[in-house]
């Protein structure tokens, strides 16, 4: 079924904010290096075996860090992969982390590796696990992440669950963002694109989508309504 929320009080703030207790902070809560996504076998399969953390506290890690960002600059291995990439991203991270700053972390890298890549991958790593693991599934391309990271708030989210559900380009990912910093509403931004922020096709039981028609027909309510109710109480309940 596809459905969107009615422009009530569960439709996303003007701001782009959600309603109190809702959400999580949209930026990394976990130590960074630490390879949280990377190695949830949920995620990436047999290859979490393989994933490698980095200590910014550690000397020879920050070292490996290094190295590692510099082969990822040069696309030398693992080109298109997304775990890969996200492996360069918490590399970046780590680096400037152990170093200080981004310009220190470029020169440590060394090679063509430039400030504005460490800073932009970087960003990456920094984005909540709810995005990087979409990342890792493929859904959302490393390139239209970076662009995500560009935006701040719940904005990062809208505009990544955007990208997996309407089904965004990297083009079109870096125009919401720019529209967003420049003072646009993520809501307008996404609408310009051609993406009503809400809409979502859902696969249900077919029991269950029986009984939701039915209800939801009995009680004069469209099943998007009845769907809203059900989450923010469910949301409401686990806060």
């Amino acid at each position: 079924m596809t459905d969107s929320r009615p422009d009530d009080a569960a439709a996303p703030r003007p701001d782009g904010g959600t309603p109190p207790g809702w959400g999580s902070p949209a930026d990394r809560e976990e130590p960074v290096g630490e390879p949280v996504v990377r190695a949830d076998p949920a995620v990436t399969g047999e290859r979490a075996r393989e994933a490698v953390g980095f200590d910014p506290d550690d000397p020879e890690s920050v070292q490996l860090a290094a190295e590692t960002v510099r082969a990822f600059s040069e696309n030398t291995v693992g080109a298109e992969d997304n775990v890969y990439m996200l492996r360069g991203a918490a590399a970046c991270a780590a680096l400037v982390r152990g170093v200080g700053s981004y310009k220190a972390a470029a020169e440590r890298a060394g090679g063509d590796v430039s400030v504005s890549f460490i800073r932009k991958w970087a960003r990456v790593h920094d984005l909540p696990q709810a995005i990087r693991r979409h990342v890792a599934r493929g859904h959302i391309a490393p390139t239209a992440a970076k662009h995500i990271a560009r935006v701040s708030g719940d904005a990062r989210f809208y505009l990544a669950w955007a990208t997996v559900d309407g089904g965004l380009t990297v083009r079109e990912v870096r125009q919401v963002a720019s529209g967003v910093n420049e003072g646009m509403s993520i809501r307008q931004a996404l609408a310009d694109q051609g993406v009503a922020l809400g809409e979502l096709t859902l696969t249900l039981p077919p029991e269950v989508y029986l009984e939701l028609r039915r209800r939801a027909s009995l009680e004069n309510r469209s099943p998007g309504d009845v769907v809203s109710e059900a989450l923010r109480s469910y949301f409401s309940d686990s806060a």
